[in-house]
């Protein structure tokens, strides 16, 4: 009898809540609830003392492991730097993130403190100036941030190239002319940025779509969700807040003024770099087409089969927004 290897295991929620209990002192027992499966793992941790917690256990991913070190590092520098955000909780031995075994290989696991407040709403403006104002204290922070041993540079070759390569390679585009185009459209975006010549370099949230933060009773956008962050484009780490409000049929572009607004009251965006973020609008919306195309083996054609249907979008946006400038 042939034995079958998983891609992809969901582990029994008693065996998380031993984990947790073995390798936190938060008061035991722990009690566990799974929130999400997926792209990670990510699971409500109740202590006895009532205290919560989020646990999250990484997937594996086709750009490599999760840089957790990198991850955690940057989050308890933004903490000790008053940034708002969800940080890290330490192991009993004080490190901040650990590996547990499953079926497919080890998975690297890290315990955030849980944070209050309410989830940001997509078109409130007041939530989009939250968001925008605490991006810009992140990337403040940044700035005294050494990243030097990071796994991933948010460059076009990470969000843009190899995202393409993943589209075409797994098979979910049938028709050639599509895979035309969306390689076309690559290549003007990557030339048209790369022509700016001088955009800001700095360490990136890189999941900034406004849904990765509660809003607390103070009116501040606490962040969390940094796994997809790493040194990178500013002007990227912008963008994906704007293409959030414009990708799927979405027409909220005055929160992405409101964004703008709050993020100016902490510093300045260049010219380049607001420029700059009209053309990565179309590099995230490859970046997420590229994540989701190298899950069709796990999630099947059938839910990863809209790629094939974004060229449209991105025709539309580039011809609309990078060229004629409505905004």
């Amino acid at each position: 009898m042939l034995d079958f290897y998983p891609l992809y295991s969901t582990p029994q929620i008693e065996t998380i809540e031993t984990f947790i209990n073995r390798y936190y002192a938060l008061g035991a027992p722990v009690s566990c609830r799974l929130l999400q499966r997926g792209l990670n793992d990510v699971y409500l941790a109740t202590a006895s003392s009532s205290e919560r917690y989020v646990f999250r256990l990484s997937h594996h991913r086709d750009r490599g492991p999760a840089d957790v070190k990198t991850e955690t590092a940057f989050l308890t520098h933004l903490a000790k730097s008053g940034v708002p955000v969800a940080a890290p909780i330490a192991t009993r031995d004080g490190t901040f993130f650990l590996q547990g075994h499953a079926p497919e290989g080890a998975r690297d696991c890290v315990l955030f403190q849980a944070i209050g407040g309410r989830q940001a709403h997509a078109n409130d403006a007041g939530d989009a100036w939250a968001n925008g104002k605490t991006l810009a204290l992140l990337h403040n922070a940044a700035e005294t941030f050494a990243s030097d041993g990071a796994l991933y540079r948010l460059d076009l070759e990470h969000l843009l190239h190899r995202p393409l390569a993943r589209i075409r390679d797994s098979g979910i585009v049938e028709e050639a002319q599509v895979i035309v185009d969306l390689e076309n459209i690559a290549k003007r975006t990557a030339k048209a940025i790369e022509a700016f010549g001088n955009l800001t370099w700095t360490y990136c949230h890189g999941d900034c779509h406004g849904f990765n933060s509660h809003i607390n009773e103070a009116g501040e956008a606490v962040f969390f969700d940094f796994d997809d962050g790493g040194p990178g484009y500013l002007a990227y780490d912008l963008a994906v807040f704007l293409w959030a409000k414009v990708s799927f049929g979405r027409e909220l572009t005055a929160m992405w003024h409101a964004f703008v607004d709050g993020y100016r009251t902490i510093r300045p965006i260049t010219h380049d770099d607001l420029e700059a973020a009209l053309r990565f609008v179309i590099v995230r919306h490859l970046w997420l087409m590229g994540e989701y195309a190298s899950r069709a083996q796990e999630w099947g054609s059938n839910s990863v089969g809209w790629i094939a249907r974004e060229a449209n979008f991105l025709k539309a946006w580039e011809t609309e927004r990078c060229t004629d400038r409505l905004f």
